[in-house]
């Protein structure tokens, strides 16, 4: 059996059912061809195989999991890739629009959400199962107290739904914390009249001074130009809405 290796993140779920349940929350309506990152045992994986897409690859950073898929599993049925996925040309793995899917390490989620987002007019949709804390605050609505830069970032491009939880006796070894299974699927790949790269700028730049109103926070990036009597700068980041921030993006000039 494979050691889980705390380097890595790992904490190898044991639930079958379960694995249905994340594997059956991929819509894929167009059958993209879908990626699956960490598949370790491949508990999840054996439930992707059974749904036949069209094109299955996993991608797997530990070798000693690589080395129990190609003993364990019919290769016939997916690609199988050594690799970081934190460090692949999407563009070079796939000339198509794909899905993702996974058991997201809990140190690395947030890094393969901002490469999704870097990627999105390839990541049409995504499924994984992370952190129970992380996949909240990515699906939290304004006005929560955590909401964040990826929850605006993510919501810019994805519609979120956060799913179900799932609870630690599930996974060797258990993690110390509960995880969630949530659901990205992309409505947009752009945003018409916006410098996105600023925008960007502004969301990260707004919420690592959270405590601070709009006008102190982004102070660094306004102009006499702007208009300083909006609304807008007397409030905190977590008060304005994903397309708020675009509108905030498009007044600094």
């Amino acid at each position: 059996m494979v050691r889980a290796k705390k380097y890595l993140g790992q904490h190898f779920l044991t639930d079958v059912s379960i694995a249905a349940r994340i594997a059956g929350a991929l819509h894929n309506e167009s059958d993209l061809p879908v990626l699956e990152i960490g598949p370790g045992t491949g508990v999840l994986t054996r439930e992707l195989i059974k749904r036949n897409f069209r094109n299955l690859t996993l991608v797997e950073i530990d070798t000693e999991s690589v080395d129990y898929l190609k003993e364990n599993f019919d290769n016939s049925k997916y690609n199988l890739l050594e690799a970081d996925f934190l460090k692949m040309d999407l563009n070079a793995f796939c000339d198509s629009e794909m899905c993702i899917i996974g058991n997201f390490p809990y140190n690395i989620s947030s890094q393969i959400f901002f490469k999704a987002l870097e990627n999105r007019e390839k990541v049409s949709e995504i499924v994984c199962m992370i952190q129970k804390e992380v996949a909240e605050r990515i699906a939290s609505k304004e006005g929560s107290k955590v909401y964040g830069i990826l929850s605006v970032l993510m919501q810019l491009y994805y519609r979120c739904e956060y799913l179900f939880t799932v609870h630690e006796h599930v996974f060797n070894p258990p993690p110390k914390v509960k995880s969630g299974v949530v659901r990205f699927v992309r409505y947009r790949s752009a945003i018409e009249g916006v410098d996105e790269k600023k925008l960007f700028m502004v969301v990260k730049t707004a919420f690592n001074q959270r405590r601070k109103t709009l006008r102190n926070s982004l102070k660094s990036m306004l102009t006499p130009e702007v208009d300083m009597s909006h609304r807008f700068w007397n409030l905190r980041p977590e008060q304005l809405s994903p397309e708020e921030f675009v509108e905030l993006t498009r007044m600094i000039k």
